[in-house]
């Protein structure tokens, strides 16, 4: 464990999704707890399906998750010349061999035998003597490199999470090293780059479980020390099905979009298949790498929920430095148009301070900021009925003079804070002969429009002296 190095080696056909990133999150964890070496492989050997907008996206997707890596990104594409020299030497010690068969003739054979519940192998190729495959080789013939799995042997191996693992050889098809193009396969580039970049822990999904065998066999042709492997749990939606656009499946960026904070989505995704083994839910970076061990990874796949995602984003939000979470804001204010107060840093950390206990995502801020951060805003039609409809015209005039009392008490005030502006109300209220309820919501609707909003002596002193006397005076307006 001295020398832990891990790698994080997405396929860029796709932007980072959560499984990917738990995955990500999960080598880095090692990595920083064992003070190791998280490296960033790209796996783009698929040169059809893959681009590099998608591996620029991953990057983007880790950067705002924190995952920074120590070496990399090392792009296969650009490694080639490592995997056929790896295919050739397993070639030259026989443990690989040329295959002629045309692709439709082993796609056929290949479906037959599983039809019947057999594993197929070429055994015309790979029988074939060694000297004549050698000569038509040379001769240019088209044909793929396969690696000669042996027979009636017991592949074993102990996983981090799934414990002791067997498979017999005979369950394994003698599978493709390179390709008839000289592209590699996923097989030989993984083995070769884990080899060669002295990876010491595979972590990664529990749907790799089936391929770990035949890399360990391609390890020990190549004469290499197969490195410790970690298979986690699958990411299922509460229908216990995979994960898809319908429950949950959107790409880590997609996120961030919808109002998340980073820190949030890691802590969510540490805890979806790990526990810290007691009841803790909320931990911060550092608390996250000091408690982290595979040894407690869980085996049972992990569902995703959420509504326990908005639930700890909230307590994070609650939490989050007024001054931090303005930078997260700033896009989400962009988008929500003119109508807001952006440039008005000084107005706006108050109002963060005001409504962040108020928040499930960063994207409820625009709206609910709305009365705070301009003077330009509607009186919801429900709280004017509910507030200043008063049937009695009397009523309605007293209602009228009351808030006009106390926008002078507060146009008067020689200090406006919270603890003088809840006395002046608190006393006004009493006063005017109104149930305070009744007077705390009408003044409530004077300054923000609307029923909901913090409490009214915390919406008073972020509003300030000068904009709460001028609201009453505009509602005083429309009482009359």
């Amino acid at each position: 464990m001295s020398r832990v190095r891990v790698r994080f080696a997405p396929s860029p056909t796709g932007f980072l999704h959560l499984g990917g990133a738990r995955t990500a999150l999960f080598n880095w964890l090692l990595a920083r707890k064992m003070q190791g070496t998280f490296i960033l492989r790209v796996e783009d050997t698929d040169a059809r399906r893959s681009s590099q907008e998608m591996a620029e996206g991953i990057m983007e997707g880790l950067r705002w998750l924190g995952l920074d890596w120590d070496q990399g990104p090392f792009y296969q594409s650009q490694r080639l010349d490592l995997y056929r020299e790896a295919a050739q030497r397993t070639f030259a010690g026989n443990h690989a061999y040329a295959c002629f068969c045309p692709p439709e003739d082993i796609q056929a054979r290949s479906a037959d035998s599983r039809s019947a519940g057999r594993i197929w192998r070429d055994h015309g190729c790979r029988n074939r003597a060694s000297h004549l495959a050698r000569s038509r080789v040379e001769a240019g013939e088209s044909h793929t490199l396969r690696f000669r799995v042996p027979a009636d042997r017991r592949i074993v191996f102990r996983d981090r999470v799934y414990g002791k693992v067997s498979l017999f050889t005979d369950n394994i098809e003698d599978f493709t090293l390179l390709r008839s193009d000289g592209t590699p396969t996923y097989h030989l580039s993984v083995v070769a780059d884990d080899w060669e970049m002295g990876i010491s822990h595979v972590i990664r999904g529990a749907d790799h479980l089936s391929n770990t065998p035949k890399q360990i066999l391609l390890h020990e042709a190549l004469g290499n020390q197969a490195p410790g492997y970690a298979h986690l749990p699958l990411i299922l939606g509460p229908d216990k099905k995979r994960l898809s656009k319908r429950n949950g499946a959107e790409s880590v960026l997609e996120y961030r979009d919808h109002g998340f904070l980073p820190e949030a989505l890691c802590n969510y995704l540490a805890l979806l298949g790990w526990s810290p083994g007691d009841d803790r839910e909320l931990f911060s970076d550092c608390e996250l790498v000091k408690s982290f061990d595979l040894g407690r990874v869980n085996k049972a796949n992990a569902v995703f929920d959420r509504r326990k995602l908005d639930w700890m984003n909230s307590r994070y939000l609650a939490s989050a430095n007024s001054h931090d979470l303005a930078r997260h804001l700033q896009p989400f204010l962009e988008r929500s148009g003119d109508r807001q107060d952006r440039g008005n840093d000084g107005r706006l950390i108050p109002v963060i301070t005001l409504l962040k206990s108020r928040l499930n995502r960063l994207s409820d801020f625009p709206e609910m900021a709305v009365p705070f951060l301009t003077d330009d805003f509607d009186y919801e039609s429900k709280a004017v009925s509910r507030h200043f409809s008063l049937a009695d015209p009397k009523e309605r005039s007293r209602l009228r003079r009351w808030l006009e009392t106390l926008a002078d008490e507060y146009e008067q005030l020689e200090e406006f804070n919270l603890e003088t502006v809840e006395a002046v109300l608190r006393g006004t209220a009493k006063d005017s002969g109104f149930k305070i309820g009744a007077f705390f919501g009408a003044v409530r609707v004077a300054l923000t429009g609307r029923t909901a909003a913090p409490g009214i002596f915390d919406v008073i002193a972020t509003l300030g002296r000068q904009r709460v006397v001028e609201r009453l005076a505009r509602c005083l307006k429309l009482l009359q």
